[in-house]
Formats: C-alpha cells, structure tokens, sequence
C-alpha cells in the first residue's frame, strides 16, 4: 500500500514540477506514473553504477558530480518514454533536483503516516 501510494505522489509531483519548469512535458497523469516507475528503477539499478564509475569525479567535486548523475539519470528517463520529454541537460538538472526535494518530503510524510515496525530492544 505504502508503495503504491509513494508511486502515485511522485507521480502527481512530476505533474506538479512541469507547471515550474517549462523546460519538461508530460502528455498525461499515466506518463508521468511511467516516468516515476522508470526513474525509480533507473535509480535502482543504473545510478549506483553510475556513482561507481565516476567516483574519482565524485570525490573530487567533494559530492556535487552527484547532480549531474540525478541529473543524466533524469534525461535517460525521459528518452526512453514517449509522453515525457526533458529538453535540455540544465532543465533535467532542476528538475531533479525538484523531484529529490519532492521525494525527501513524500517520504517523511509516508513515514508518518505509515511508521516501519520496529525491532525490539535485545538489552530489555
């Protein structure tokens, strides 16, 4: 449940960034429910590869290369669907960085919502 429902803010937070960021489109409420799911299994499975190979650069930069790998991360999602369309690499970088800020707050708020169960204390 919890899951489905972070999909769908995030989805309604990617309609929500488009009325910012003139510089990315989606079509509709489905495309951008596609986009959330791609951009979550992206981040799943290539960001952290990403992250690997460049972090020489990562470290160098002291973290902000990290921006343009949400950022590259973002664009790739949007070339692989056809409703949602990110037409420069400094639109991609603001709004992932909106996406981010989008997904910190969805987050908190499911956990309010929906607390993790806790394991108990073995020193009691």
């Amino acid at each position: 449940m919890k899951l489905i429902l972070r999909w769908l803010l995030l989805a309604a937070a990617l309609v929500l960034i488009t009325q910012w960021d003139t510089g990315i489109h989606v079509k509709s409420f489905g495309a951008a429910m596609w986009a959330a799911l791609v951009m979550g299994l992206i981040n799943a499975f290539v960001r952290p590869l990403l992250i690997l190979l460049t972090l020489p650069v990562t470290v160098l930069t002291l973290g902000l290369f990290l921006f343009v790998i949400n950022a590259l991360t973002f664009q790739m999602a949007s070339g692989l669907l056809e409703g949602f369309q990110v037409n420069s690499f400094w639109d991609a970088l603001l709004g992932s960085v909106l996406y981010s800020l989008w997904g910190l707050i969805i987050d908190a708020a499911l956990e309010r919502l929906f607390p993790s169960p806790r394991w108990p204390d073995p020193g009691q």
